[in-house]
């Protein structure tokens, strides 16, 4: 007689599965709060906008969209400006009535209010598509506006007396930047497409003469003239338009007032 020392397994018992359904309802659990983590994090960095590249098909459509965030934080901006002139009307010292009597003064000369009267539109505008094709010269550059030209045509009419200047309906006062970036033009960090419609207040007299000296805006209408070039040149006089107020940051990171003389 043999006597085995142990248990024996029974072949019908079936194996646990504790660990395995723990497992699940551990884990599911961790999932689902990872995945509305990301969601979570992905909302907050869109900020209202799609987060996929593919979604701009051409360059035209992704100006649209980063001036249209633009405009969102303009109009949060506009909100919150007008929130802090309410509480500082309010306001009864002495000392800051007198600063904003100061401020009202400088309003106009700043660019900070509307300026009427008088004027000159000009439409600057890359070649025709099908003249861009055809080119066969030895300068292509010539055929789209880029910021020198842009510069050219205000420069000029400050010179000419210009009281208020506009770019495609934004008001361009001394800390205003005009850069190039690819096929589009960014006036202080927000990009414009072509074409560029700039407006002047000031003498349609004077603001022609200037534009005739200028040397720069010569050759580029000469490049209007040139059949092969074509590039966009359009100058009206204006008998009345609106130079809006600027509305973008007035911070001075750089600049320094020059001192006073005593």
């Amino acid at each position: 007689m043999v006597v085995s020392s142990g248990t024996q397994a029974n072949p019908t018992s079936k194996p646990k599965r504790w660990s395995r359904v723990t497992s699940w309802r551990l884990g599911t659990p961790v999932v689902v709060l990872l995945c509305g983590g990301l969601l979570a994090v992905s909302f907050v960095n869109a900020d209202g906008t799609d987060l996929r590249p593919g979604r701009y098909e051409d360059l035209a459509t992704l100006v649209d969209g980063e001036r249209a965030r633009y405009n969102r934080l303009e109009a949060q901006l506009a909100d919150l400006q007008s929130q802090v002139d309410q509480l500082t009307s309010g306001v009864t010292d002495k000392d800051v009535k007198k600063l904003r009597h100061q401020s009202a003064r400088l309003a106009d000369p700043a660019g900070t209010s509307d300026r009427s009267g008088a004027g000159m539109q000009i439409v600057l505008g890359d070649a025709p598509s099908e003249v861009q094709q055809s080119y066969t010269g030895d300068d292509p550059n010539s055929l789209v506006v880029h910021q020198q030209d842009i510069q050219a045509v205000v420069n000029a009419l400050w010179a000419g007396g210009a009281e208020a200047i506009t770019i495609a309906g934004k008001r361009i006062i001394t800390t205003t930047g005009i850069k190039c970036s690819g096929s589009t033009v960014q006036l202080d960090g927000v990009p414009y497409p072509q074409p560029y419609v700039i407006e002047a207040v000031g003498d349609p007299d004077r603001l022609q003469a200037a534009i005739d000296r200028d040397e720069h805006v010569q050759n580029y209408r000469a490049d209007a003239r040139d059949p092969s070039v074509q590039i966009g040149w359009f100058l009206k006089p204006l008998t009345y338009l609106t130079a809006p107020a600027y509305d973008g940051l007035l911070d001075v990171k750089y600049a320094k007032p020059l001192p006073q003389d005593k």
